[in-house]
């Protein structure tokens, strides 16, 4: 194991933190802080502090950077390339790699050492260490703890997926923004996906989708006062002493836990819960992996999904107390209710047309075209907000055809997440998104399967009914369907016509 840098003070010793910028300025004092002899109606704890405060000496912050690998010879070059081409260099970086049986490892150790890059006449000194941790029950989860013991004495740790490479300004604007602010535990960057690198008619397909899901999700969040509900480990900028905090209130050993599917979310919900703000950067920008295939897609989607929903009820797993009313989880409750009503509108409405056109029943209405108009527009607007938005992503979101079917893939990955939560299957989905990654498993057609099952036996069913029952159950599943479509369509306007502020993603 790599010591950390000598000499650096514990993260919780009262100190105040400057940013090594170049856009910060010269190191400079912070504001007077009144003696305690000009605060006689205070408290003396508080002229304790207060007198603490002054005595303190600002410094510079550091960083230490934590890349956690499985697999990664395709992306950890590349990685490590813009990690080390950054304007404010992290001041140490570690590749821990796990469970590998690939070339990671010796590409990896092609950047070991020490490398120094000057900006704007300062120069900034980073070493590269791998460490390679073999066989880790704990995989990322446990990858990330030994990055953090090795951490220790720094002040933030950036965490960084094996896959995510970073835009060259993002650690000096994630850094810029911490400090800042002391009140923040942990600041997630704006995540993309760089298209750019892949190619054929699929691959393009998913990563429009998911460009325009990861821009949903970071546009939401922006306006929420950038609240981020989850510090995704792709890159994010995280407190020692918020991590500290954690340990110590939820008497754990390390800061992440392994008893969750979504080790992130979790560790967001703690560090609110110990009084720091987990927030999204207003500018800082990260491009992580895409998943280009359906099978990996299917894998990465229900993990991600399972994982939330695990956090909603008490019990579940280890010692998850569930949190279902946690301000982070808002918008998972959130985007759980908007999935059903989706599921509830597109089925009712398939089944509901298929079954009048059988009985000739069926009469074209010009309304029906209002709430698909609103979602592509919608989908439009989004797509016009992206930084580095395309042709391809302003045709996915304007033709709706493509934004739909991607709705209905999101869609299946929901119903998988539920159904493996609900019949408490105990299933490993780490290794099933890994083994999906692979090529391997086919869970990813249960999916249709389950829809063509649906829609068999709901035909059958219809067939077997008279014309009476038929004609009654039109005439109630219309005007429910009718009511739940001008809910879908309000919600949607009415993110439709809010401002951005500015805001990109």
């Amino acid at each position: 194991m790599t010591d950390s840098s000598p000499g650096l003070r514990r993260a919780t010793d009262r100190q105040i933190l400057v940013p090594r910028s170049a856009k910060a300025g010269p190191l400079a004092l912070p504001p007077a802080v009144p003696q305690l002899a000009e605060l006689e109606a205070v408290e003396t704890v508080v002229g304790e502090i207060a007198a603490a405060a002054t005595n303190a000496t600002p410094r510079n912050a550091t960083i230490s950077c934590i890349i956690p690998c499985y697999n990664e010879q395709e992306t950890i070059a590349d990685v490590l390339r813009s990690i080390l081409a950054q304007t404010r260099l992290p001041d140490v970086v570690h590749v821990i790699i796990n469970n590998t049986d690939d070339d990671t490892p010796e590409i990896a150790r092609t950047f070991e050492g020490r490398h120094i890059r000057t900006v704007k006449g300062e120069d900034f000194v980073t070493t590269v260490h791998v460490h390679d941790m073999g066989v880790n029950p704990d995989k990322k989860v446990g990858a990330l703890n030994y990055g953090y013991f090795l951490s220790r004495g720094f002040d933030y740790i950036l965490g960084v997926d094996g896959d995510t490479t970073l835009a060259r300004d993002a650690v000096e604007r994630l850094e810029l923004e911490m400090t800042d602010d002391p009140r923040i535990g942990g600041l997630s960057a704006i995540y993309s996906i760089d298209k750019s690198r892949y190619k054929g008619l699929m691959a393009r397909f998913l990563i429009a989708g998911q460009r325009a899901q990861f821009g949903a999700f970071n546009m939401d969040n922006l306006l929420r006062g950038r609240n981020m509900a989850v510090l995704g480990g792709q890159c994010s900028l995280f407190s020692i002493r918020a991590l500290e905090m954690v340990m110590v209130r939820h008497h754990q050993q390390a800061p992440w836990v392994r008893d969750s599917e979504v080790e992130d979310s979790k560790l967001s919900l703690q560090i609110k819960d110990a009084g720091f703000s987990t927030k999204i950067s207003a500018t800082a920008r990260a491009y992580v992996g895409p998943m280009t295939n359906l099978r990996a897609l299917h894998g990465q989607q229900v993990k991600w999904n399972f994982g939330a929903i695990d956090l909603f009820w008490p019990g579940q797993r280890g010692d998850n107390k569930g949190q279902p009313l946690h301000p982070n989880l808002r918008l998972r409750w959130y985007e759980n209710i908007s999935m059903g009503f989706n599921i509830a509108s597109r089925l009712g409405f398939l089944l509901l047309l298929v079954a009048a056109l059988s009985i000739h029943a069926f009469v074209f209405n010009p309304i029906w075209l209002i709430p698909p108009a609103v979602a592509a527009l919608l989908n439009l607007r989004l797509a016009l907000a992206m930084k580095d938005k395309s042709a391809s992503d302003i045709l996915y979101a304007a033709l709706a055809l493509p934004a739909e079917i991607y709705m209905w893939v999101r869609m299946g990955h929901f119903v998988s997440a539920w159904a493996q939560f609900l019949a408490q299957t105990d299933k490993d989905n780490w290794a099933a998104q890994a083994n999906a990654e692979k090529g391997k498993g086919s869970a990813y057609v249960m999916p249709l399967v389950v829809l063509l099952a649906i829609t068999g036996g709901a035909i059958y069913a219809w067939s077997q009914q008279s014309l009476g029952v038929q004609s009654a159950i039109l005439s109630l599943g219309w005007p429910v369907l009718y009511i739940a479509t001008i809910a879908q369509t309000v919600f949607m306007a009415r993110k439709l016509v809010r401002r951005h502020r500015g805001f990109a993603v």
